[in-house]
């Protein structure tokens, strides 16, 4: 028996794919009456299929429990999410626009810092700041650009709008993902992509290589690249491997690399040392050069910031980007695309209310039960209170936090996220879903992935989508309906 479009329960939110029981939204017409004519049998099959090629392409990410570090297979639905290109070209121009902004807000702060002095940007709030950098105040990076790569938060609301949930800026993950879900999703369902209408993703590799070798502080030459990771034990070291791979670049760690007495960056290698030109550093600021930051990390390169600051090397993401990824200075991002580009923001916040601003933390204080509560920088969806399936007792324990700490902490409405048809226990059922695209900036240009990586609660009823809390991903297809 073939799958009963019409029992599909879509009522309750925005469906991605379905409109109503039975009708499925433009972008996702052919997918939905494909699926429709597949048996249960068949499309176990596929199930079983896409879980099979997981495994043969390592596809995994690491869970820190108890104390080990816990390879898992890649968690994955196989039945995509769509997007219509004409909504996702406003939602690309949107993020690009966004992204300059954010570039122009860093070079700001860590310069003349005009947007504080025009008092559009609270001073309290820099001054409190966990990932302001001292130690970059006064550089200016190759181009002009602090956050190469930002991965921003897309969540859709019951009506259908769109929204910039947050931005990553500092070490921004989750890309390898994206482009590896479509390759499994090319083995399950090869037929579908016959029409060209499915935007693809699999240029992502060399479009951040090209951004990369951009950075190079010798530009006239082919640059030394490479991949600065934290290690085999890292959650994300599968993404690391992998793009370095992707990229033909040098996968190094820390004890690979030198400063030498011309503050330029080596590799140590079998030949001799070897410059190094770029760096795309995915370890975080704290680690990253002990002579600068933590003196007891094993992690970083001594003397590497001082290299930076020399111009002899490129960091990418630049250290002190993460001033800008911050919970509470997201708020604020709309002021600083309207004040530096003299433009309206194209895509939406999510509401906020900032719990050091007294009239909001009143009220976040008595509707505790109806927010969604975040701390300032945690990640991975820890540390926050989402406050309508909160108990007595853990919305009293935020109430002490916030009252402790307000600058920690921000809130916002309970979204109704969209939800999608997932594969859950034998039936197709709507589960909660959001989006992360990827964008690149080179200075004359911005790159933004085609879709991103849809994260999916595969719980029934949760909002977490975090792979870490029991999330998995889905395919996103951006559907060109003129192909179709």
């Amino acid at each position: 028996m073939a799958i009963d479009w019409s029992q599909y329960r879509c009522k309750d939110y925005y469906d991605e794919l379905m409109a109503a029981p039975g009708q499925p939204r433009p972008a996702a017409q052919h997918l939905v009456h494909y699926l429709g004519s597949l048996t249960p049998e068949e499309l176990a099959e596929r199930r079983l299929a896409a879980e099979l090629a997981i495994k043969v392409m390592g596809i995994t990410f690491t869970v820190y429990s108890e104390g080990r570090n816990v390879d898992r297979s890649w968690p994955f639905d196989i039945i995509p999410r769509t997007l219509p290109k004409t909504e996702w070209n406003k939602t690309e121009a949107g993020l690009q626009q966004r992204v300059r902004a954010l570039n122009l807000f860093i070079q700001d702060i860590y310069g003349p810092q005009k947007i504080v002095k025009d008092k559009i940007f609270p001073a309290e709030l820099l001054a409190e700041s966990v990932n302001f950098r001292p130690q970059c105040v006064g550089i200016r990076p190759r181009h002009g650009v602090w956050a190469h790569i930002c991965g921003s938060d897309l969540v859709r609301d019951l009506d259908g709008t769109l929204y910039v949930l947050e931005d990553n800026l500092r070490v921004p993950s989750g890309v390898s993902y994206m482009v590896e879900n479509r390759q499994v999703t090319k083995r399950v369902f090869p037929e579908l992509f016959q029409t060209g209408a499915i935007l693809p993703v699999d240029d992502y590799p060399a479009q951040l290589y090209d951004m990369l070798a951009a950075m190079s502080p010798r530009p006239g030459d082919t640059p030394s690249i490479a991949l600065l990771t934290p290690g085999i034990y890292n959650s994300a070291y599968f993404e690391h491997s992998w793009l370095a791979q992707q990229m033909g670049i040098e996968l190094v760690e820390g004890q690979d690399l030198f400063v030498g007495d011309d503050n330029c960056v080596y590799m140590r290698t079998v030949y001799g040392p070897k410059r190094v030109d770029v760096i795309y550093r995915r370890v975080d600021d704290l680690f990253l050069d002990p002579e600068a930051f933590r003196p007891d990390s094993i992690l970083g390169v001594p003397g590497l910031m001082r290299a930076w600051i020399a111009g002899k090397v490129a960091l990418v993401n630049a250290p002190g980007a993460g001033v800008a990824d911050d919970k509470v200075v997201y708020a604020f991002v709309p002021k600083m695309i309207r004040y530096y580009l003299g433009e309206e923001p194209i895509l939406p916040n999510v509401p906020s209310y900032l719990c050091m601003d007294e009239h909001d933390r009143s009220y976040v204080l008595d509707h505790l039960d109806q927010l969604v509560v975040k701390p300032a920088n945690e990640s991975g969806g820890y540390g926050m209170l989402i406050g309508p399936r909160a108990t007595k007792k853990e919305r009293d324990k935020f109430r002490e936090l916030i009252v402790a700490n307000p600058r920690n902490y921000m809130a916002q409405p309970t979204l109704a996220l969209s939800t999608a048809p997932t594969l859950a226990d034998g039936s197709i059922e709507p589960r909660h879903l959001d989006l992360r695209p990827f964008i690149l900036s080179r200075g004359d240009s911005t790159y933004v992935t085609t879709g991103g990586l849809t994260r999916v609660a595969m719980t029934k009823g949760s909002l977490v989508v975090n792979s870490s809390q029991g999330g998995g991903a889905k395919d996103t297809w951006i559907v060109d309906l003129e192909a179709a």
